[in-house]
């Protein structure tokens, strides 16, 4: 099936940046100028994915990142020339499944694209998981800490999978861009720390551990 993706970007530049090579690649790709116009475009149609820039007209992409997933968890990268930690932050605050800052490689916005949208399209269904308070259900990809709904990203979900199937283990971050974000990864290794970081303040129970020096992991039940 072919996949549709929606680019949310006021610079009519960077709208052709995008989407000539993701048409070559063969998706069908539908393009907006502001933020109205992308909420109002969402609703019309079912997309696969979004890239979103946050600098909009009329609505930023900040708050089009939330108001979108109130209401459907479709994969979101943002595309911004915000490059601070904590624009960065925001961004995986609002639930957005990756973060590209401009001036950026297609390349690599093409193997990302390719990468979340694997992981929707090929997700493996299994039993429920308990750890503790943590319940993991990856049938309906839904956690639960105490019995209360935690709302993670994508890359969150992943991650903290990946831990709790592999008890004990180390990951360095090396291993966790390789097995969760799929992707050769271009640049350093923030993005992993943003989301670890971010997944333990939301489960709110200090579970995952920092093996200083080489990365994380969750540690067997005693």
């Amino acid at each position: 099936m072919e996949k549709k993706i929606l680019i949310i970007e006021d610079e009519e530049a960077i709208q052709k940046i995008l989407s000539e090579p993701l048409t070559f690649a063969g998706y069908k790709v539908t393009v907006v100028s502001d933020g109205l116009e992308g909420i109002n475009k969402f609703h019309e149609q079912d997309f696969h994915l979004v890239l979103l820039d946050i600098m909009l007209p009329k609505i930023d992409g900040y708050t089009l990142c939330e108001m979108i997933r109130q209401e459907s968890q479709i994969p979101i990268i943002l595309l911004t020339a915000l490059d601070t930690e904590e624009a960065q932050i925001k961004g995986f605050d609002k639930l957005a499944d990756d973060y590209i800052t401009k001036p950026f490689s297609i390349k690599l916005v093409l193997k990302r694209v390719e990468a979340l949208l694997r992981r929707t399209s090929s997700d493996v269904l299994s039993d429920t998981i308990r750890y503790k308070e943590i319940t993991l259900s990856e049938t309906e990809r839904k956690v639960t800490v105490s019995g209360n709904e935690v709302a993670l990203t994508r890359l969150e979900f992943e991650i903290l999978l990946l831990f709790l199937k592999n008890r004990g283990r180390v990951f360095t971050r090396d291993d966790l861009l390789n097995l969760v974000w799929g992707y050769e990864f271009v640049g350093d290794e923030k993005g992993v720390n943003f989301h670890i970081m971010n997944l333990r303040k939301k489960l709110n129970v200090d579970y995952i551990e920092t093996v200083r020096g080489v990365g994380y992991r969750i540690a067997q039940e005693n």
